[in-house]
């Protein structure tokens, strides 16, 4: 058994060149004895032992502190809740990082001499590093007041991180791994988000969040790129590690959730990030219908502009093109399930939408065949005007049968995939099924799609294509929302086809809630767009709905979302769009629209 009280071989090999596993082994190997715990599996950061040295002991003592003495995966599930409730991920690690320190070190360092020097030559390497990105949050520089005070002896600070620091330390007495959870609860209403508890509850409603609760929400956006497969479980492993953790890595995740939450976030991928990001969208949404020539023709075409760097990717969905059954397709398919079930608890009501609405349309396209008869100088000859030859002017001798308008139509249906809609799917995927089988009774050629985008790419899945038959309709119960959404990008996408097709009306119908936001990639060689949030991402949605509509296609927008993102959805669509308060209403409101289409 190592003594942590001896010089050992982490502090006298200085070699650059060492082999990776043979640290992570020896990392672990400390980490086993202090816990006392040989089955304790961890995720260990190699790369900070190539920072310092010191930073990787002291967490991998710290991990076998805390999982010795206190219950790891009770304190993990209790941030997975918090933030299953709203908090901010990073913030609210910064703060579980302190605490878990406070109440690991004492107990540790009485019985491993050596631990209290390990942890200064850390503390000394954290500041030398990270004291600039410390500065930068509020639980950062009570961070550094610590540091400092386990350093120096010293204590000075403003009053209100002092005050802060000093509930930490009153951490050291802990017996229980619910006094931590206590303190950092506290802490985090009180310094971080004083609104949490008026917005979400306080601790008992927090924990109080079941495990299929959990296992409902999306994951993967918190996730590391390499921990995609079991959401859930991956998540709270990833949590079990960081919070033992005091790289100040973290403080730059808490800027980047700052940029997250005001639609700011900015990430830089390396190629090795583009080639698993490309991976993760093939488990997560389904192979590509596209082969890679015609996506590559796709991007370079309409991939421009504010979509720069950005790609799009076509799929038939993660049912239809499954690579594995994973995590992805298992949530999918219950997604669907619950989808039909929204169908089949309002089947009467749905049904009756789509007689209102087939009913409409039908009269609306009889209107447009009727024939009528007009004057001309050819056609069906009339013989009471055969007088006029020859005595006065003759005028128009003959009547032509026409139609008032006889052109064909065809209609697009564009849903929002993103997150933002998770709370909808069922509402969503109802709407939707509701047009398409109207429109299939009587004899509209129409495709249904959806949209989301993760990293760089825009996701656009197809349900059903123009001129399948209304069985198809059945799989637009597969819709799923997750993570963003470019709604500029995907409507250019969808008007791009729609405009190739021969039909001469051509009707684009996009449900969405009017928030188009996205997160923006940095690829190698890349020119860093704008942030696609806000003002920016509505002109630029409004802008690629008004070309759509100069080049010849209706647009209408059907909104679902809340109320204060009214003033967005009428920016993008102008008068063209329906307000949807109530499925009762439904088929009346979007009729009102497409019967002034067809009857125009």
């Amino acid at each position: 058994m190592t003594n942590i009280g001896q010089k050992t071989e982490f502090e006298h090999n200085t070699d650059p060149l060492e082999d990776e596993l043979e640290i992570e082994n020896r990392i672990k190997n400390l980490m086993w004895t202090v816990s006392g715990n040989y089955q304790l599996d961890v995720k260990l950061d190699v790369a900070s032992f190539r920072k310092s040295k010191y930073i990787s002991l002291y967490d991998a003592v710290k991990q076998g502190a805390f999982a010795r003495f206190f219950d790891k995966e009770q304190f993990a599930m209790y941030i997975v809740k918090k933030v299953y409730y709203g908090a901010e991920e990073a913030q609210l690690m910064n703060l579980a990082q302190i605490c878990v320190d406070a109440a690991s070190y004492k107990k540790v360092a009485a019985e491993r001499p050596g631990v209290p020097r390990i942890r200064k030559k850390a503390f000394e390497a954290i500041l030398d590093y990270d004291f600039g990105k410390m500065t930068q949050s509020f639980i950062g520089r009570v961070k550094i007041c610590l540091m400092r005070q386990a350093l120096t002896g010293n204590l000075t600070a403003e009053k209100k991180i002092l005050d802060t620091a000093d509930e930490v330390r009153r951490l050291e007495e802990a017996q229980d791994t619910m006094e931590i959870i206590k303190t950092v609860d506290h802490l985090y209403n009180t310094v971080i988000d004083k609104s949490f508890v008026k917005k979400h509850g306080d601790l008992e409603h927090v924990l109080a969040v079941t495990f299929e609760d959990l296992k409902e929400f999306d994951w993967k956006d918190l996730l590391e790129e390499d921990m995609y497969e079991d959401l859930l479980e991956q998540y709270l492993e990833q949590v079990g590690n960081q919070v033992t953790s005091f790289d100040e890595m973290q403080e730059e995740e808490a800027l980047e959730q700052q940029k997250k939450k005001s639609g700011q976030r900015v990430i830089l991928l390396d190629e090795e990030a583009v080639a698993k990001v490309y991976g993760y969208i093939e488990l997560t949404y389904g192979r590509s219908y596209l082969n890679p020539l015609e996506q590559k023709r796709i991007n370079h075409r309409l991939c421009t502009g504010a979509h720069a760097d950005c790609s799009l990717y076509y799929t038939d969905g993660v049912l239809e093109n499954t690579v594995r059954v994973n995590a992805q397709y298992v949530n999918a398919k219950k997604q669907a399930d619950k989808n039909r079930l929204v169908y089949h608890n309002s089947k009467t009501l749905s049904r009756r939408n789509i007689e209102i609405m087939t009913d409409n349309l039908r009269r609306s396209l009889m209107l447009r065949n009727e024939i009528d008869y007009v004057k001309s100088d050819y056609g069906q000859i009339v013989p009471d005007r055969l007088w006029r030859v020859g005595r006065a002017d003759a005028g128009k001798l003959f009547m032509k049968a026409c139609k008032q308008n006889s052109s064909e139509f065809v209609v697009d249906i564009l849903m929002d995939a993103s997150g933002s809609q998770r709370d909808r799917q069922g509402q969503v995927a109802l709407q939707a099924f509701i047009i398409s089988e109207a429109l299939s009774n009587v004899g509209i050629p129409h495709r249904v799609m959806s949209f989301c985008s993760f990293w760089d790419y825009t996701v656009m899945q197809r349900f059903r294509e123009y001129d399948e038959n209304r069985s198809a309709n059945r799989k637009i119960f597969e819709y799923t929302t997750s993570s963003n959404n470019r709604d500029g990008l995907a409507i250019r996408a969808a008007g791009d086809t729609l405009y190739q097709r021969e039909e001469e009306n051509k009707i684009l119908i996009v449900l969405s809630d009017g928030r188009p936001n996205d997160v923006i990639v940095n690829r190698p060689g890349s020119r860093n767009p704008k942030p696609y949030h806000g003002d920016y991402a509505v002109s630029d949605t409004a802008f690629e709905v008004r070309k759509l509509r100069n080049m010849g296609i209706f647009v209408l927008g059907v909104f679902a979302g809340k109320e204060h993102d009214l003033a967005a959805e009428k920016k993008i669509f102008g008068k063209d769009f329906a307000y949807i308060r109530d499925i009762n209403s439904f088929s009346n409101v979007v009729c009102l629209y497409l019967k002034k289409l067809l009857e125009w």
